[in-house]
């Protein structure tokens, strides 16, 4: 019997429907509209594409939204005057700075300075501090392991106490956040990463298995439990050998087609963890939103989903 493949596609859109009745919960009872902030350096065509869905995305779910677009040559100084602004701005909730900046300009610098109650993609060092402490009410959660994370709770519900997870990755960006979440979760978890000796048996002891290395199909069918949930966060480009012209197609980290015989769930790539990304954005701006009004936040992008 095949895995369940879990739809990711559809619950970024569960995600964004509860995030829009925020919005507008927020705007009828406070007069405040969520508003998001993004930053763009230099013509990188990938990095525009990402900021074009990002800003409309946004203005999907009712906020308001800005993007500022600054040439490749732009000195660091210039870079830290506008995220010092936007962080004196009340009328801006969210700043996001698109990865990667021209080599010339610090990114750890760009993203530390901004203040840990604006920083929607999770990455400053105070908001990492919290929930590796277990504070999960008042930080902001970087978006990848947070949709991954709501990935795994439609599965296998909230409370993952018996359960044994390995990470396939260290990154501060998704892998040591994510193992963060699952311990908060009461998962047993083993961080694995390229310099863990015997990979495939540390991987076949996962109950819930998280590929985030970047390296194309290298999970395999024997590296997997039997019955155990896997959640591919690689987004590899290939060459596509089925079709002419050379075109080519994304795969994951994870050999899907080989996988989903042995797994009990599985996220496929395109179309698993990748559109849950920009919906906890959206999460993390509206969550932001209302924390600036000191009134309680709702309860949204949580259990009610699934």
């Amino acid at each position: 019997m095949e895995a369940q493949v879990i739809d990711g596609r559809k619950m970024a859109d569960r995600v964004l429907s509860s995030v829009n009745r925020a919005a507008r919960a927020l705007e009828q009872e406070y007069r405040v509209t969520p508003g998001l902030a993004v930053i763009i350096v230099g013509d990188d065509p990938a990095s525009h594409t990402y900021v074009t869905a990002k800003t409309r995305t946004a203005q999907e779910c009712g906020f308001s939204s800005v993007q500022h677009t600054l040439p490749a040559e732009t000195a660091e100084v210039e870079l830290m005057a506008l995220i010092g602004r936007l962080n004196e701005d009340a009328s801006v909730h969210g700043i996001l700075v698109q990865l990667p900046l021209p080599s010339h300009l610090d990114a750890d610098r760009a993203i530390q300075s901004i203040r840990p109650e604006k920083d929607v993609d999770g990455l400053n060092v105070v908001n990492a501090g919290k929930l590796a402490t277990g504070d999960m009410k008042t930080g902001l959660v970087s978006c990848t392991p947070a949709g991954a994370m709501l990935l795994i709770e439609q599965v296998l519900g909230s409370d993952l106490a018996g359960l044994s997870a390995v990470v396939i990755g260290r990154s501060n960006l998704f892998g040591k956040p994510m193992a963060q979440l699952l311990l908060n979760a009461n998962a047993t978890v083993t961080m694995a990463h390229s310099n863990t000796s015997n990979l495939p048996a540390v991987c076949r002891s996962a109950d819930i298995l998280v590929a985030a290395v970047g390296r194309q199909k290298m999970v395999q069918a024997d590296w997997v439990k039997p019955g155990a949930t896997v959640i591919d966060v690689g987004i590899n480009r290939i060459e596509d050998d089925s079709q002419s012209g050379k075109k080519s197609r994304l795969v994951g980290d994870v050999d899907f087609d080989m996988v989903k015989s042995v797994a009990t769930a599985i996220t496929p790539v395109p179309g698993g963890v990748g559109p849950m990304t920009i919906a906890m954005l959206m999460a993390n701006t509206a969550r932001a939103a209302w924390r600036a009004t000191a009134q309680k936040e709702p309860s949204f992008c949580h259990q009610d989903l699934y």
